[in-house]
């Protein structure tokens, strides 16, 4: 693994030698998984425990200004629009994505991004003793945008500054982190912890914390090194940036991928979102990352996420154990996302996606299946167990490949000048998926029942197809490589200089 000094082949196209994980590599991907990614995590489940306090609160406030105690509609309004502002404030960040990196770079664009979060979660805090519930749904807005640049930037951050065989290990962790947060929302939210009537403010506020933790950290770390070469053309910022990330001196094959990359590139310039649909050299790339984002979110995990309570109280959970219940699946899911960290390089991206993918639809329609004889035979106790097994059946094949993967995807498939704007739509399809499912799936639930997993499971399948016939292996591959297999399903010629 470990290479000091001595040149490589570049007919590798440079980053010839395996690269190894280094502390300063380590601690940025820790640093910014963890002030970012966690805090994706953490607001996508904080306020469900939290939720009937919540509700309490929205009416106690409403009664003090008006006298009259609020109306059972106008709160489902105001609930529904708590839990679905986030999402859509994650649009809004997809949507900035790409004019923020490329003029404030990856790292700064982090940093700013870190006061969204601390505004947030001061306004979250203190909305109790400023007996304001317009002010949660603001900021669930808010950090709905932090959110959205995060779930977007960290990926690219970090993919960009690792070497090619740990490219998709460390491209796990932004995802490894999301469901750490999830877990701590959902432990934190515990009604003998911070999930009750005097904890709940506390509870939404402490999202703050790791977002100061990067802000105090973050800068003492080096910027892309291909940021600082291809986008700033600064060489000098580059060497040194690779070097403390390496581990040793010599960094001159992966600067001459960057500057072979650099002037295949020099003809296209900049894409734009527009530029990038338009573009026949990079069809199947777009195309790729708009199916693996929309079927990531509407092969129906949140659907199953929001399920799984339900599903264990008719399998006899008594409801006061349920929330533990859901701890422990939370807790599966961080333990499954941690096992895809260590196999994605050995078993490469393409397996773990097709496999997560056939699992989820297995398991959704055996659910279906399940959920429906549970109603019908009411003598085959079993049945509802069954539910179970189908809900952490789904749960591990996702976080196994379709919840990690696609992140990656985008990263690899695209090059300096396109990523940016790649990340953008892929980002943006996430969170209207995302919304989607979470505006859709409680009307889907309420006309067809549990046939509603059928549907997820189509979704499945089809992606699954999809990535079977078009997306090829990016394992231990540079960025160019991948760029000439892409080349050829586009049918277009790579633009090379010769040196």
């Amino acid at each position: 693994m470990e290479l000091k000094g001595g040149k490589q082949d570049s007919s590798e196209g440079g980053q010839g030698a395996k690269g190894k994980m280094t502390l300063p590599l380590a601690l940025v991907a820790l640093i910014s998984a963890f002030g970012s990614s966690f805090q994706y995590g953490y607001n996508v489940s904080v306020i469900n425990s939290p939720a009937p306090y919540m509700q309490d609160f929205y009416n106690r406030t409403y009664l003090d200004r008006t006298g009259v105690p609020m109306d059972r509609g106008f709160q489902t309004l105001l609930w529904s629009l708590t839990v679905s502002m986030f999402p859509l404030g994650g649009l809004f960040g997809s949507l900035m994505v790409w004019p923020m990196v490329n003029n404030c770079g990856r790292k700064g664009t982090l940093l700013i991004n870190n006061l969204f979060s601390i505004t947030a979660a001061i306004l979250m805090g203190t909305s109790e003793l400023a007996k304001t519930f317009e002010v949660i749904i603001l900021s669930r807005v808010v950090m709905g945008i932090f959110a959205g640049l995060a779930s977007n930037v960290v990926p690219m951050f970090l993919g960009e500054m690792s070497p090619k065989n740990l490219r998709g290990a460390i491209g796990v962790v932004p995802q490894l982190f999301i469901t750490i947060g999830i877990l701590a929302a959902q432990i934190l939210g515990l009604s003998s912890i911070l999930g009750n009537a005097e904890g709940w403010p506390v509870l939404l506020g402490l999202t703050g914390i790791p977002s100061l933790i990067q802000l105090l950290t973050l800068p003492f770390f080096p910027e892309s090194p291909r940021y600082l070469l291809i986008q700033k053309g600064n060489e000098e910022q580059a060497r040194r940036a690779l070097q403390r990330l390496r581990g040793w001196e010599d960094v001159d094959d992966e600067i001459q991928e960057m500057y072979q990359e650099n002037r295949s590139e020099k003809e296209e310039g900049q894409f734009s979102v527009l530029s990038l649909f338009t573009f026949r050299g990079l069809r199947w790339q777009l195309i790729s990352i708009i199916v693996m984002m929309a079927g990531q979110q509407l092969s129906g995990v949140n659907g199953v996420f929001y399920y799984a309570d339900r599903i264990f109280e008719s399998a006899g959970v008594h409801s006061s154990s349920i929330q533990y219940v859901t701890v422990s699946i939370g807790a599966i899911n961080v333990v499954m996302t941690l096992l895809a960290v260590f196999i994605v390089e050995s078993l490469g991206r393409r397996i773990l996606l097709l496999a997560g993918f056939v699992l989820c639809s297995a398991s959704c329609a055996i659910l279906t299946l399940a959920l429906n004889l549970q109603v019908r035979m009411t003598t085959v106790p079993w049945m509802s167990y069954l539910s179970i097994v189908c809900v952490i059946a789904y749960i591990i094949g996702h976080a196994l490949g379709p919840s990690p993967i696609p992140a990656v995807m985008i990263t690899e498939m695209f090059l300096q000048s396109s990523r940016p704007a790649a990340f953008m739509v892929g980002g943006s399809v996430h969170w209207l998926s995302n919304f989607t499912v979470g505006l859709v799936f409680l009307y889907m639930e309420a006309g067809l029942g549990p046939y509603s997993f059928l549907i997820f499971c189509a979704i499945c399948v089809a992606t699954m197809l999809y990535i079977f016939f078009i997306v090829p292996e990016t394992k231990n591959k540079t960025f160019m490589e991948i760029n000439r297999i892409m080349a050829k399903r586009n049918k277009v010629e790579v633009q090379e200089s010769k040196e």
